[in-house]
């Protein structure tokens, strides 16, 4: 198995917990549009907590490949190349003190 597959097989096997660091580290919100470079930069900065320091390259490619995953499952709706729209209700925002 290459690294490029390596590197896909552990965001899909880590998939909830990738989630989760990418809302901290950006702003991720349901129904949000969310930008090809935020997301490419959240993949090369999760893999470095990690310990692996990716390439420009590599990492552009793996995200690539895992934003094409993520809009297969729905989680990413495609608006242009570059920028889609969230649809994820667990990444719902609501008022402080209101209920959902």
């Amino acid at each position: 198995m290459n690294k490029l597959n390596s590197y896909l097989e552990t965001l899909k096997s880590e998939q909830q917990i990738f989630l989760n660091y990418l809302k901290a580290k950006f702003p991720v919100f349901h129904n949000s549009n969310f930008f090809f470079r935020d997301f490419h930069y959240g993949v090369k900065s999760y893999f470095e907590k990690k310990g692996i320091k990716l390439s420009y390259a590599l990492s552009e490619q793996l995200a690539k490949k895992y934003a094409e995953l993520l809009e297969s499952e729905g989680f990413f709706i495609k608006i242009t190349d570059k920028t889609w729209k969230v649809e994820f209700p667990e990444f719902v925002t609501t008022v402080p003190g209101d209920p959902l």
